[in-house]
């Protein structure tokens, strides 16, 4: 089976393996600005902190 693999072509990629690489790196960066746009969120609502603190 591994003859068989060895005689291919090989994989064709739709386009140049690096371009991989950086869609990956600005998915996650996108995802990192989202998640970083939600920081100090609980701290905005001072009227539900102060009633809230006991039920945890």
């Amino acid at each position: 089976m591994i003859s068989i693999l060895a005689e291919g072509e090989g994989i064709v990629l739709p386009f140049p393996a690096p371009l991989f690489g950086a869609i990956a790196l600005s998915i996650f960066t996108v995802l990192a600005l989202v998640t970083w746009s939600y920081r100090n969120v609980a701290n905005r609502h001072d009227h539900k902190s102060s009633d809230s603190q006991g039920h945890h």
